[in-house]
């Protein structure tokens, strides 16, 4: 049975879902739609912390499914800007998972994860997938994959 490791880039995911389709990912459904794949050996979902009931309930409901929920604060900076960036934690993570499993998957439209998808690839010949809104998916992160998924209706709520 193919071992997969999931990884989910949730702002990115929420942003884009909610600009394309005025609606939300469906983590669920993806999680059954992997089942049929192989063993989701690893599941990890990457989220910003503000603390509020709809935030926690959200939360929830992922570990609920089967995801290892990490947070990292919600930073306001001075001139109004925020930053909550996961991108150096899930390229690590990725790394790491890499030489356990057959399948690396990815919930972004991020493209800075284009050369992290490359790399596992050829580093460990692992199958990349991608997950990723159309129009809102960067191309350089498209290529990189083995595979690229377009989020369409079947995957929202």
């Amino acid at each position: 049975m193919k071992k997969i490791a999931l990884f989910v880039d949730v702002q990115n995911i929420y942003y884009t879902c909610r600009q394309a389709y005025g609606r939300q990912f469906n983590y669920r459904k993806l999680w059954q739609h992997l089942g049929y794949e192989g063993e989701i050996t690893s599941a990890t979902a990457y989220a910003i912390h503000r603390g509020d009931d709809g935030q926690l309930k959200f939360q929830d409901a992922l570990k609920h499914i089967g995801f290892d929920v990490k947070l990292k604060p919600f930073i306001q900076r001075s001139d109004g800007s925020a930053k909550g960036d996961w991108d150096v934690g899930i390229t690590i993570d990725i790394m790491e998972a890499a030489s356990e499993v057959d399948c690396v998957i990815l919930l972004s439209g991020d493209g800075d994860f284009d050369l992290l998808m490359l790399k596992i690839y050829q580093k460990y010949g692992v199958e990349t997938q991608v997950y990723g809104v159309p129009g809102l998916t960067a191309k350089s992160l498209i290529d990189s994959a083995s595979q690229y998924h377009e989020i369409d209706d079947s995957l929202l709520l």
